[in-house]
């Protein structure tokens, strides 16, 4: 690894960290005047016939951009879990008043793409040895978490990282495997972030390059 210098570090973390309090605060300001003109579009497809899956790895924004790039991956809705407040908002899950995880529900197609690979996207899309932090976002909303709906996905989980010990391919793993309780779907604004914002300077700094990276890495799960 190359090391690099601390202070130089800080700052760009800083830098980007203001980056996205800065996109936020636009995009509020943005649609505080054209909520009275239209309201945002809602997709009324029905998933029920899909599986789900629950991770949290970090922005959200970036998490939901990376598994809707998935060949079988109907949707990836962001949102919270892990926490015990009811009904959290965005800005009570980033004062970290809630103990929720900026997290994605994932509806996928089994006979496409199966548990197993959404374990490998999501260690594949992230850096699963950074505790309560990925990238510039630090804290624990930001925390990397397997969210387990039943013994099957939890023994399938148990598994893999098992095998990412065994095969040393990180140097250690800091996330948690949980049971699943409940899922709180974010603000709208919240949803298809990337996609909708492809301008904004935390996804051209940071959601972008994420992106990226994990096409290079799992380029054969990736929708044609």
């Amino acid at each position: 690894m190359v090391q690099k210098n601390c202070t130089s570090l800080i700052t760009l973390k800083n830098r980007l960290l203001i980056l996205r309090f800065i996109s936020l605060i636009s995009f509020s300001v943005f649609a505080l005047f054209s909520c009275g003109q239209s309201s945002p579009k809602k997709n009324n497809k029905d998933y029920s016939s899909y599986q789900k899956a629950y991770f949290a790895s970090g922005c959200f924004w970036c998490v939901e951009a990376v598994y809707e790039s998935v060949d079988g991956v109907a949707e990836a809705v962001s949102g919270y879990s892990g926490g015990k407040e009811k009904n959290p908002t965005y800005n009570q899950v980033s004062a970290g008043e809630t103990g929720h995880a900026e997290s994605v529900l994932v509806y996928y197609d089994s006979s496409v793409v199966d548990y197993k690979d959404l374990l490998r996207v999501f260690f594949s899309s992230h850096d699963p040895t950074t505790y309560h932090q990925q990238g510039p976002d630090i804290g624990s909303q930001y925390r990397s978490v397997i969210f387990y709906s039943n013994k099957n996905e939890k023994t399938i989980a148990e598994g893999f990282i098992d095998s990412l010990i065994r095969n040393k391919v990180f140097s250690k793993i800091t996330t948690d495997l949980v049971p699943f309780n409940k899922f709180y779907k974010a603000e709208e604004y919240h949803q298809d972030y990337k996609k909708i914002n492809p301008n904004n300077p935390y996804v051209i700094s940071v959601s972008n390059p994420r992106l990226e990276d994990f096409k290079k890495k799992c380029s054969d799960l990736l929708k044609k």
